[in-house]
Order: C-alpha cells, then structure tokens, then sequence
C-alpha cells in the first residue's frame, strides 16, 4: 500500500509544477506583451528616413572615434 508521505509529497510536485507551468506562460505573454509595445514604438523613435538616422549615427561614431584617437595621442581638446 502506498504510504501517505508518498501521495503528500506526489500532490505537492504536481501542484508545484502546475504552478510553475502558470507562471511561465505569464512570463511568456508579458515578454510578447512589450515585444509588441516596443514594435508600436519604434517608428516614434526612428521619425523618417532609416538611410537619415544611420548617417547621423554613422556621423556620430566618426566623431566619438575622433574625440578617442585625441585622447590615446594625449591631445588636449
């Protein structure tokens, strides 16, 4: 016969792993929830021309390159 220890600690592992399945289908949604605000946003964020916004990133790279190369020669700016 099986012990009531055994069908106790049976109980608590399935109901722990019901648990456990719940949460995470919660973390799931909730991740795909804000995958999709932050698709909503981005073209608030981007505003125009993609071709635009990588020069001016490009532009600003060049500038922090620059502003880098300046302090490894130990130029003053």
């Amino acid at each position: 016969m099986i012990s009531d220890t055994i069908v106790f600690s049976a109980a608590a592992l399935a109901a722990t792993m019901v648990i456990a399945m719940a949460m995470l289908r919660g973390w799931q949604g909730w991740l795909n929830l804000k995958s999709r605000e932050l698709d909503q946003r981005r073209p608030d964020l981007e505003g125009g021309n993609p071709a635009g916004m990588a020069r001016i990133e490009i532009a600003d790279l060049k500038e922090r390159i620059r502003k880098l190369e300046a302090i490894a020669a130990g130029v003053d700016l």
